[in-house]
């Protein structure tokens, strides 16, 4: 059991680093959306939107899983 525990702790920041790329990805992205549709500049916001939520979910990715020296 006590191995079990000690593998979910040390998957807790990958977890966290996931959610931030999946929850990155949709709010910006929706947020693009929304943009383009009220100021019909379609698809450009929502390109700048899913670019940007990508690059921050990577960016907690690499944050989480780089060890500091």
């Amino acid at each position: 059991m006590r191995a079990f525990q000690d593998n979910v702790q040390r998957a807790g920041p990958a977890a966290t680093a996931s959610y931030t790329l999946i929850g990155g990805i949709l709010l910006l992205g929706g947020l693009g959306y929304v943009a383009d549709n009220t100021w019909g500049t379609s698809p450009w916001w929502l390109l700048i939107g899913l670019s940007v939520g990508i690059a921050a979910g990577f960016y907690a990715i690499v944050k989480s899983t780089v060890r500091p020296k």
